[in-house]
């Protein structure tokens, strides 16, 4: 056949895959698929079902909505609400501002989070806790998003102010949240009386915060041609990934006290946050340090060519590239330490779990809807550690790690 016989239908491009392509391709390609897929459906169609129906008619949510202010912060002393209320809005408006610098990811994350605080402002139920005053504060932190919004597209806000915003961020939260001794404007609200999720994502943040940098440094000095650098950071990494982390928590919160003077204490919530911080920090390090392997010799000879010193080779050229190849394994040993922070209602403090578990032992009534609590739990942990993950994928394809998505 010539080229002139070719009709025009011939040499049009291919139609788009449609559903009943994505059906055949993925569901029914071949006999062992198709069963399968005839096996499984009316099964996972029935799990779902049933879920549903429990979900909304079945479930008893009385221990989970009667109490919405206990899960989010604990016994935290409600006239002092509003100290949690300023740094949460103060954070907000930052990554509306950081949306409007870089948009990408923290679009998402920044159009998220007003249509969650719109649904809890217009949310139709009545609720002791749920007052004007706090529907008012909801929809309001809306409006600070989309003020930092405004000003993160003004050309004269700089990369380094959004930074320095950020850097001032836990400081400033950590400095309302407190409190200050003697203080009648800022009284300081001892950390017994934190809990929920206020102390979950402080343990969670500041383990992360505080783990990577350690953990990086852990990682090159084990790499170290100095000795004494290289045997230290080994025996440390190996030391810490050997034992389990209640362990290590127990260590702390325990066996720390008996190596100090006896006047000196330490609070208990700033001695889990080192519990963790240690053991993330451990894991960490075994993370960059197989980035730092990966990294062929040749670009480290090629800088010394160049005549770029050790450090700068390894700041600007080594340690980039190796912290970019191990994004997901990195981000993944995160989602793990913001779950391992439920370890610590072991050691006395009330963080999200803890807070659950109080609140089904406070009546006998609840503690036969205790699944009903669990699950709530368990969804709210799962829809971090998958925002969590959904950002970790943002961010490879946006740095080239993935090619899709």
């Amino acid at each position: 056949m010539t080229t002139a016989e070719i009709s025009h239908e011939e040499i049009r491009p291919p139609q788009p895959p449609g559903p009943v392509k994505w059906l055949r391709d993925n569901l029914f390609n071949g006999i062992g698929n198709t069963l399968i897929t005839v096996i499984l459906f009316p099964l996972i169609l029935y799990i779902i079902i049933n879920g549903i129906l429990w979900v909304l008619f079945y479930a008893d949510w009385t221990p989970v909505t009667q109490f919405p202010l206990l899960y989010a912060v604990g016994q935290y002393p409600r006239d002092q609400l509003w100290r949690i209320g300023v740094s949460l809005s103060f954070i907000l408006f930052l990554t509306g501002a950081s949306w409007g610098h870089w948009g990408g990811l923290l679009k998402s994350m920044s159009v998220g989070a007003m249509i969650f605080f719109g649904v809890l402002a217009a949310l139709p139920v009545v609720h002791p806790e749920l007052t004007v005053g706090m529907r008012l504060y909801l929809a309001s932190n809306i409006i600070w998003i989309y003020l930092g919004y405004l000003l993160g597209k003004q050309k004269f806000i700089k990369v380094k102010h959004i930074l320095i915003g950020w850097v001032i961020a836990p400081i400033l939260t950590l400095v309302l949240i407190s409190g200050f001794e003697n203080n009648a404007a800022l009284p300081k609200v001892v950390t017994t009386l934190w809990g929920g999720l206020l102390v979950t994502f402080l343990l969670a943040v500041g383990g992360i915060l505080l783990s990577f940098p350690i953990g990086v440094l852990l990682a090159l000095g084990r790499r170290s041609s100095l000795p004494v650098v290289s045997a230290f950071s080994t025996i440390f990494i190996e030391g810490v990934r050997g034992v389990p982390l209640i362990t290590i928590l127990f260590m702390f919160s325990v066996i720390m006290a008996l190596f100090l003077p006896s006047d000196t204490r330490i609070d208990r919530l700033l001695r889990a946050l080192m519990a963790l911080t240690v053991f993330s920090a451990a894991y960490t390090a075994e993370n960059v340090r197989g980035g730092l392997q990966a990294i062929p010799p040749g670009q480290v000879e090629a800088a010394k060519a160049l005549g770029m010193s050790g450090w700068k080779t390894m700041l600007f050229i080594v340690l980039p590239q190796a912290i970019r190849l191990v994004i997901p394994t990195i981000v993944g040993q995160f989602i793990s330490l913001f779950k391992d922070t439920t370890l610590v209602v072991i050691v006395g403090i009330n963080d999200f779990l803890g807070i659950g578990r109080s609140i089904i032992n406070s009546d006998p009534a609840f503690v036969q809807l205790q699944f009903e609590v669990y699950i709530f739990i368990a969804v709210v942990y799962w829809i971090f550690s998958y925002l969590m993950s959904l950002a970790s994928r943002r961010l490879e394809h946006a740095l080239g790690v993935v090619s899709k998505l």
